[in-house]
């Protein structure tokens, strides 16, 4: 049977709102069932976050809630405890002064425990209440055997650069390496093993490794986010970068040019391709690894972001048999998932359906796909003429970069076949007029394209640390809110470990989806401006990025903020 203490806890949850009083009784059901704490059963039903139990917790027993993350804990403090009772008991001495002991922890009703603590440090100890995953996570930080993992990987390394070199050479080249299986190799080989699977593991879609004058950098892309990470040090950076390079089948020897190149890793359980990108800088090469993982490739349409009614007209459109389908938007918007997702949409074994892309990112099941190699006269707009000859129905470009190509992929919507294909634009209204200046004639413009989407992405707020709040006025009329702020909901992300303290996990895309009507084709027909098609489309129903991305801040979805980052006003436009 629930304890007082337990009941009172839920009281309060219910009071502050967190909980319903329904939502209450169930989960004291359950707890009969069980012998679950109160806390853990709310939690696992995801109507409450640990840090909304903790904070109520620390409400009923008069004990401060602090958020331990966002502490920078002194080492020698953090030692005042042994290791075994801090990992035993899962607790984190915070601060002391004197002989005052502030310590960290999830229970703090827990008496013996604060007694055995008091005998053990021969301190007052005053205690904080804090979440259980904040406190796990600070004590890895924390303790010996989980501080940086290079520390301890170093320790073996020589100071013989080139030593480290040919045993990175002398290593097998094979194009697969299992990450996992070379944990006692050579250190340097553990290393790159080491930067490689933290990025895996924490979702990032890119590693920077960049040389500077007295240190190494070490960044991973987030969310789309640049975050810095423990680098390596300097002494071992051409050992490094060399064995990324043998990995990836480049020329170790040449270190002024440019060079790509890629692998493939197997680790935990699944296959993963890395693109690798080296350029010259003064101090080193600069590496760049762009991380494809097959597994987390999204192709449902509704789960990119696509709004009820829009991914409804859109379908329609790209079971058409014939025309022209555009989607644009800068570098690194998602452009190409969203093209995969379309092909995986509409693929059907009626269909032929080929794709000439520089580079394959994803492999597609039932579809050929052809890698461009304009070193050896295999182009976009030669792999198009090829696919001509294939019979094809269904032909995708992964860009339209010259007049060359564009003309070819409009001719061929022009004479049956369904083409898609990316574009770099602003805004879905000035595609049109992009093409129209590559050179292509407007009546070809007008009687090819079917729909033209321009496309952001933006972080999502962090489930396990999502908060109400209430944002300024100001910033509510630069995203164009002028409604009554008492009828409407914000949230944002606390930060939490998580999130990586971020508070964002994911992304998701907001769209402009601009149908070519007849008005618009007659616009296109006497070349007005981007920004008349932009009046005319919105007249028509189009929904701006500006627009989509308010829906989702109030969705509760992403942030203001956000949604400001990678838009801008469509006044601003207009």
């Amino acid at each position: 049977m629930p304890s007082v203490m337990e009941r009172k806890l839920g009281e309060i949850l219910v009071k502050d709102k967190i909980i319903t009083q329904e939502e209450l009784e169930e989960a004291l059901k359950k707890q009969d069932e069980t012998g679950e704490s109160l806390g853990q059963i709310l939690v696992k039903k995801g109507v409450a976050s640990e840090w909304e139990i903790a904070a109520a917790l620390g409400k009923q027993l008069n004990v401060p809630f602090i958020t331990l993350s966002h502490y920078e804990i002194d080492p020698e403090v953090f030692k005042s405890i042994p290791e075994e009772i801090i990992k035993k008991y899962k607790i984190v001495p915070v601060d002391k002064t004197g002989n005052t002991l502030t310590v960290a922890l999830a229970d703090p009703s827990n008496i013996y425990l604060l007694d055995e603590l008091r005998i053990l440090t021969k301190c007052q100890i005053v205690p904080v209440i804090s979440y259980e995953t904040d406190i796990l996570e600070t004590i890895r930080n924390y303790t010996t055997e989980d501080k940086s993992k290079y520390e301890e990987m170093l320790k073996d390394i020589t100071d013989e650069e080139e030593e480290m070199e040919v045993v990175a050479a002398q290593e097998d080249a094979n194009i697969e390496n299992d990450i996992e299986a070379e944990v006692n190799e050579a250190p340097v080989i553990q290393l790159v093993n080491l930067i490689i699977s933290e990025a895996i593991k924490t979702g990032a879609s890119d590693i920077h490794i960049e040389p500077q004058e007295k240190s190494l950098r070490l960044r991973y892309r987030i969310d789309g986010v640049l975050q810095e990470r423990t680098p390596p040090p300097k002494k071992f950076q051409n050992a490094i970068i060399s064995r990324i390079k043998i990995m990836a089948e480049m020329d170790i020897a040449e270190r002024r040019l440019p060079q790509d190149g890629r692998f493939k890793v197997r680790t935990q359980g699944r296959n993963i391709d890395f693109r690798v990108s080296t350029v010259p800088s003064p101090f080193g090469e600069k590496v760049v690894l762009r991380i494809l993982d097959r597994s987390k490739l999204v192709l449902d349409l509704k789960q990119l972001g696509f709004d009820a009614e829009i991914l409804d007209v859109y379908n329609k459109i790209i079971r058409r048999p014939w025309g022209m389908i555009l989607v644009t938007g800068p570098t690194g918007s998602g452009k190409s998932t969203t093209l995969y997702a379309t092909l995986n949409t509409i693929n059907d074994p009626r269909k032929n359906i080929l794709t000439i892309e520089d580079p394959i990112e994803y492999q597609l099941k039932g579809i050929t796909q052809v890698q461009a190699r304009p070193e050896i006269g295999l182009t976009f707009a030669n792999g198009l003429r090829a696919f001509l000859r294939q019979d094809p129905d269904i032909i995708l470009v992964g860009e339209i970069r010259d007049h060359e190509t564009a003309d070819i992929a409009i001719k061929s919507a022009l004479t049956g076949h369904l083409v898609l294909s990316t574009l770099h634009t602003n805004d879905a209204p000035s595609t049109p007029t992009r093409l129209i200046n590559m050179g292509v004639e407007p009546f070809l413009v007008s009687a090819t394209l079917l729909v033209a989407i321009a496309q952001r992405l933006v972080r999502r707020i962090c489930e396990h640390c999502k908060e109400p709040y209430v944002p300024s006025i100001d910033m509510l009329r630069s995203l164009g809110i002028n409604e009554d702020i008492s009828k409407l909901k914000f949230y944002r992300g606390k930060g939490c470990p998580n999130c990586h303290h971020t508070g964002y996990r994911g992304r998701i895309a907001l769209y402009e989806m601009m149908v070519i009507t007849d008005r618009i084709r007659d616009l296109i027909l006497k070349r007005v401006p981007a920004n008349v098609i932009k009046e005319a489309a919105i007249e028509e129903g189009m929904q701006t990025l500006r627009q989509a991305g308010i829906k989702k801040v109030l969705e509760g979805i992403t942030t203001i903020e956000e949604v400001l980052s990678v838009t801008v006003a469509d006044t601003e436009i207009l």
